[in-house]
């Protein structure tokens, strides 16, 4: 037995096989890297916030905060309910589109952001200016691209709709309501992804650069780079808020238009109608970009690349 598995372990056939997947990973394309790196990287991290997204877009659709004696509606309140009625798998209610829509759009974000970072900035760390830019301009790429599975995921997770699969939600839409549809609430997503995607990173790739060396290069670097990114998420998520409610409504909503649902918000919950999911969603953004970039930038300093 020991013999055949020296002969095996040293094959012409196993020598050759080793070599070209080396060969192969050594000519991946850059981009590509980036964009494996990225979608593994969100893979991980919206397995994870799931149940936060889901509690979000419920406060933001519920209507019972319109009622008397209902506006402290919060989100333990929801994350209970959901428990309750829908059992505990309920809070990954909608994770199938956001697996959709996370794989392939991290990725695309992530490797657009590397392009931009290699052309523009082929060496050194991006100025403040220059990281706004290169975070809006990645997320614009991005949100636009996957803007059709972003609808059909807050459909998901709101309640309201009863789609058996992400197809089968596209198909729906496309035959009930047109292909428009896929691309409803598309300025204000813009208006919140882009400023979130620059203002994170600037504050993340700012706050990095001011960490000690000896920080940077020692083992805690991860940990001292993730706790930028909650940093950074969490100034980044306060100020895109409004965006998001309004994105919610329209989403949902589709009939409405940007400027009605602004509307409708202020006049049913006020100011406070604009803040609606804050915490929860503060929390998922902020624990997921910096999960995120984290895992992103350690696989691409061990294949050899840096963003």
């Amino acid at each position: 037995m020991q013999n055949v598995n020296k002969s095996e372990a040293t094959s012409p056939l196993t020598t050759r096989f080793r070599s070209d997947t080396t060969m192969e990973l050594s000519l991946a394309h850059p981009v590509i890297k980036a964009f494996m790196c990225g979608s593994l990287s969100g893979t991980c991290s919206t397995l994870l916030f799931q149940p936060l997204d889901l509690v979000k877009t419920r406060l933001q659709t519920s209507q019972t905060g319109t009622q008397p004696g209902s506006s402290r509606l919060g989100m333990m309140t929801v994350f209970l309910h959901v428990v309750k009625t829908e059992r505990l798998l309920g809070l990954w209610k909608g994770v199938s589109p956001s697996f959709v829509r996370t794989i392939p759009g991290v990725g695309l974000y992530f490797s657009t952001y590397y392009t931009l970072t290699q052309h523009f900035i082929p060496e050194g760390s991006p100025g403040a200016l220059e990281a706004v830019l290169l975070g809006g301009g990645a997320r614009t790429v991005a949100g636009v691209f996957m803007l059709p599975v972003t609808v059909i995921k807050t459909r998901f997770e709101c309640g309201r709709y009863s789609y058996g699969s992400v197809t089968g939600a596209l198909r729906s839409v496309c035959s009930s309501e047109g292909p428009a549809a896929l691309f409803s609430g598309l300025m204000p997503t813009l208006l919140r992804d882009v400023p979130f995607s620059g203002i994170y990173v600037m504050f993340y790739s700012q706050t990095k650069t001011s960490l000690p060396q000896e920080i940077r290069e020692s083992h805690y670097a991860p940990l001292a780079n993730f706790a930028c990114g909650v940093l950074a998420g969490v100034l980044a998520s306060l100020v895109t808020q409004p965006a998001d409610v309004v994105k919610t409504q329209v989403q949902v909503n589709p009939q409405l238009r940007t400027s009605e649902a602004v509307r409708i918000i202020y006049m049913e919950h006020g100011l406070q109608g604009f803040l609606r999911g804050a915490v929860p969603r503060s929390l998922r953004r902020t624990l997921m970009a910096a999960m995120a970039w984290t895992i992103y930038e350690q696989m691409m300093a061990r294949i050899g690349l840096k963003s």
